[in-house]
């Protein structure tokens, strides 16, 4: 009887380092390759170019391997209880770092029934990660960026999102990634195109003031030198007809989502400290807009988020639970709930009601007001998308009034603070200056 060889990887890009493991294993016996799943590798590092299905076929096709199934975590153990094969085979890599501790559940795994872990020589010169990042600097497409929302929804509990305003900021989300204490690697998963900090970046206090001509061009100045999804603030979508154009603009630019918010009237930008002059749009003429916007789609991959007001204007949960079954029942692929309070109580509560509805879509919170809220109770509330929707642009105007002021103050330039950061370091965030 041949022994059973148990071989687990991602294969996302499929390198020598990868044949020559799986040629290792062919010498032990029937190679079965546990396909890590596309949730198991979003969650410690970005979603897979393929998906789990295209990564399988390239599997299936390679010489020796008999089986491919799908691993469904990180971890060997429920696979290998199931299979309890003779060997498992491994890059010798994964002997320190944050791979020790599951490496080690392996060998314990394999001792119940005697089995044994073969570790191949890494294979030099050759780094998936860094395979990935130069595909990343090559490039995405407008098909490949639009539907990655839906990509991410599928796999991920939760996505977080950060304000951009210009392509400085959408590099900065797209390049920032943190390790956790556990080892795991955490990154922003996408970009908010916000109308506040846009309108403010361009010193306008009206935001209807900045027409969607110049937000395209600065959508246009992100989507060249980043890869993330992009969710746009449509404030209100304005008239139906105009609506209309800007879904159609923002879906063939590669924009994946767009929220609008159910008020009417001129909107204008909150931290000018002016008067905000809108009333609640009626359900009935929200619904017509919600419906007009998803028949001029394209393609099934844009998405049309419906922004609820009511607990900003004192509404309450019951006007604004009848909003979000109306705005389902109109074609909307998601609900966004936002609130002044200083705690998450109503919004929350608004989450509890929410989840009964039989036909759900996603749902939105940008925690700007009750914002000592952990994404993990977002989450364990039903929350799918959490929005950081002006921080950046916030952080950034203090400490550079501070640097115009040192300045004056001291007659010098402040180039040599310890607290700058070095144009070198920075124009090493642009695609091809490294």
């Amino acid at each position: 009887m041949t022994d059973k060889v148990y071989v687990a990887m991602s294969a996302d890009i499929i390198h020598p380092g990868h044949l020559n493991i799986l040629s290792k294993a062919q010498e032990l016996g029937e190679v079965i390759v546990g396909l890590l799943t596309d949730e198991a590798i979003a969650s410690y590092k970005r979603i897979p170019y393929m998906d789990f299905e295209q990564r399988k076929i390239i599997i299936e096709n390679i010489k020796g391997v008999s089986a491919v199934i799908p691993q469904t975590t990180l971890d060997y153990v429920p696979n290998l209880l199931e299979l309890r094969p003779k060997y498992v085979v491994h890059g010798d890599d994964w002997r320190e770092g944050v791979q020790r501790e599951t490496r080690q559940r392996v060998i314990d795994a394999l001792a119940q029934w005697g089995g044994e872990l073969i570790e191949v020589l890494y294979t030099p010169g050759i780094s998936s990660t860094a395979l990935q990042a130069a595909l990343r600097e090559v490039g995405t497409t407008t098909d490949i960026r639009r539907a990655r929302l839906r990509r991410l929804l599928q796999v991920k509990p939760l996505l977080r999102f950060l304000e951009i305003h210009n392509a400085l900021t959408g590099l900065i989300i797209e390049n920032t990634v943190v390790e956790t204490p556990d080892g795991s690697k955490r990154e922003f998963d996408g970009m908010w195109g916000s109308s506040l900090t846009d309108s403010t970046a361009k010193g306008k206090p009206d935001i209807e003031a900045v027409d969607v001509s110049a937000r395209m061009t600065m959508l246009n100045d992100v989507l060249e030198v980043t890869s993330k999804p992009i969710i746009y603030d449509g404030d209100t979508g304005g008239m139906i007809e105009h609506f209309v154009f800007t879904v159609r603009t923002l879906e063939r630019l590669g924009v994946s989502a767009i929220i609008i918010e159910d008020k009417t009237g001129l909107k204008k930008n909150s931290l000018f400290g002016t008067e905000v002059a809108q009333t609640q749009d009626s359900i009935e003429h929200f619904c017509e807009k919600i419906k007009a916007g998803k028949k001029a789609q394209v393609t099934d991959d844009f998405m049309i988020i419906a922004r609820i007001e009511s607990l900003i204007l004192d509404k309450g949960i019951d006007d604004a639970m009848q909003r979000a079954r109306a705005y389902l029942d109109a074609g909307v692929d998601g609900i966004m709930i936002h609130s002044r309070q200083k705690t998450p109580d109503e919004v929350f509560a608004f989450c509890k009601l929410y989840a009964q509805l039989p036909n759900r879509k996603i749902l939105v919170a940008v925690p700007s007001s009750y914002n000592q809220v952990t994404e993990d109770e977002l989450q364990a509330h039903g929350v799918n998308v959490v929005i950081y929707a002006n921080h950046l642009l916030r952080s950034a105007y203090p400490a550079m009034v501070n640097t115009a002021k040192s300045i004056l103050l001291h007659q010098r330039s402040a180039e040599s603070d310890e607290n700058l950061m070095p144009i070198k370091a920075i124009l090493e965030l642009i695609p091809g200056t490294k």
